[in-house]
């Protein structure tokens, strides 16, 4: 058995915290990298599976492998989520027009290790509710964030998204949640991005877990179409969602997938 077959049967419990760290590190910078890449691309007449070759190539060139791809019977390397399409939109034909807005959510694995984050990338010029969503979405992220330390719960983090999203006039997706995360894509515990501060499970320093609210303009009922991936908002409302994986440290936290050129929420300003 190669090097590289033994490193992926190899199970979390297998490393130390620092070698966990370090995987989860590197696999959240490549993951970051590969959103960073994707931000000139984005703009009227690209289509969404050219996006997601844009993505597998990078992951490819960087000796990764996109988590989606097959995951599942899905067919895509990342997701691609238009407008009121709240989450696992499939790439395709689709070309992006002056206005959408779109979810790029892309997982790379890393020596075994995932790497998990989304954000919401306006095409063009976008109408004011629109970018207003964005922002609400973005800052739901991160008062979730803002509340994770060592002691607190799950239920903190529900609580801090759904009260600032509730106070905007928005809806929390209720149906998908955040995740952990490591060796495996997706595994316990479940991050509710609503709930009552106190409640769920008690958080502790090396608990690694994604953070992904998902919020509509409209209400928060959502349906998944019949190639039984994509989901979409009932009423048709615009969706936003913004996703980070995280650590949990006795201090706080530590954002694995933050973007090294500060590219993590919009308007995104190359240099």
């Amino acid at each position: 058995m190669s090097t590289v077959d033994q490193s992926v049967t190899l199970k979390e419990e297998d490393f130390s915290l620092d070698e966990r760290l370090e995987g989860m590190r590197l696999a959240g910078l490549l993951t970051a990298q590969t959103l960073d890449m994707l931000v000139e691309h984005v703009a009227p007449g690209m289509r969404t599976d050219d996006l997601d070759k844009l993505a597998f190539e990078f992951a490819m060139d960087h000796d990764c492998i996109p988590a989606p791809l097959n995951y599942r019977g899905f067919k895509g390397s990342i997701c691609t989520s238009l407008n009121h399409v709240v989450c696992h939109g499939i790439p395709g034909a689709r070309t992006l027009k002056e206005g959408d807005i779109i979810n790029l959510d892309v997982t790379l694995i890393k020596n075994g290790w995932h790497g998990d984050s989304s954000r919401m990338f306006p095409v063009g010029e976008i109408s004011r509710k629109a970018e207003r969503l964005i922002n609400i979405t973005y800052e739901c992220l991160m008062r979730g964030l803002n509340v994770v330390k060592d002691g607190a719960t799950t239920g903190d983090i529900g609580h801090a998204i759904q009260t600032y999203a509730e106070s905007e006039n928005c809806s929390i997706v209720r149906e998908f949640c955040g995740h952990g995360l490591g060796r495996v894509f997706h595994t316990k515990p479940n991050i509710l991005h609503y709930g009552e501060a106190g409640r769920g499970t008690r958080l502790e320093s090396g608990m690694f877990f994604t953070i992904e609210p998902m919020i509509n303009l409209g209400r928060p009922d959502v349906k998944v179409l019949g190639d039984g991936w994509t989901a979409v908002t009932r009423d048709k409302s615009l969706s936003a969602q913004f996703e980070h994986s995280i650590a949990v440290t006795d201090t706080g936290f530590e954002i694995f997938t933050k973007s090294p050129k500060n590219l993590d929420t919009p308007p995104y300003k190359l240099t």
